[in-house]
């Protein structure tokens, strides 16, 4: 079968809204696949870290992270 001229592409990132329990927005949270980005509710811009940097900081004890099982 010969290949077609059009094909799908996948989303190069994954975005979530984060809501307080009464619904209102935090802000969203954004993966990509060498990136995380946070960007609070109101603001217009991203904060953005390497994924190399946020694993480093997220595994330190003084974050208060801890291993669960999903």
């Amino acid at each position: 079968m010969p290949k077609s001229k059009n094909q799908f592409a996948g989303p190069n990132f994954f975005e979530e809204t984060i809501l307080d329990k009464e619904g209102n927005k935090i802000g969203d949270i954004r993966i990509k696949p060498s990136t995380v980005l946070w960007k609070p509710s109101g603001d217009h811009l991203f904060y953005s870290v390497t994924l190399d940097t946020f694993v480093q900081w997220i595994k330190k004890r003084r974050t208060g992270a801890k291993k669960v099982k999903y």
